[in-house]
C-alpha cells in the first residue's frame, strides 16, 4: 500500500541560531587584536619663568612636507638633523596645515619624541 504523501515539516531554526552563535565566539575568542602604536600625549599648561628662556622650536605638518622653523625637512632624517643637538628644556610647538590624517600624524609624533630634550605640544584647530 501507498502510504499518503506527507507535508514538509518546517525547519527549526533555533539550531542553527545556536551554531552561528558557537562560531561568532569561536572566531571572537581565537582572534588576536594587536597594537600598533601607542604615543603618549600630555595636556598643555601653564608654563613658568624658566620655560620662557628655552628656545622655542616651531614645526609644521602638512599632508606632501614636513618643516622646522620655516625649513623643510624628512620626517625619517629628523634623528640625523640639528635637532639632535637642541639644549634640554626647549619647547616645541606643532602645526598643522592643511588636512593632515592620524598616520601622518602619529608617523610626526614618533619621530619628534626621539628628539631627546624637547617637550612637545600640539596646536589645535
Amino acid at each position: 500500500m501507498l502510504s499518503a504523501p506527507r507535508g514538509r515539516r518546517r525547519l527549526s531554526m533555533t539550531s542553527l541560531v545556536d551554531v552561528i552563535f558557537l562560531l561568532l565566539l569561536f572566531f571572537m575568542l581565537s582572534s588576536t587584536f594587536s597594537r600598533f602604536a601607542e604615543v603618549e600625549l600630555a595636556a598643555a599648561g601653564q608654563t613658568g619663568g624658566q620655560a620662557a628662556q628655552a628656545p622655542l622650536l616651531f614645526f609644521q605638518l602638512a599632508p606632501d612636507h614636513f618643516t622646522v622653523n620655516g625649513v623643510r625637512h624628512a620626517l625619517d632624517d629628523l634623528e640625523q638633523s640639528p635637532l639632535t643637538d637642541v639644549p634640554p628644556g626647549s619647547r616645541a610647538l606643532l602645526s598643522l596645515r592643511g588636512p593632515v590624517d592620524a598616520q601622518r600624524l602619529t608617523d610626526a609624533l614618533v619621530a619628534l619624541r626621539a628628539i631627546p630634550g624637547i617637550t612637545l605640544s600640539v596646536l589645535g584647530r
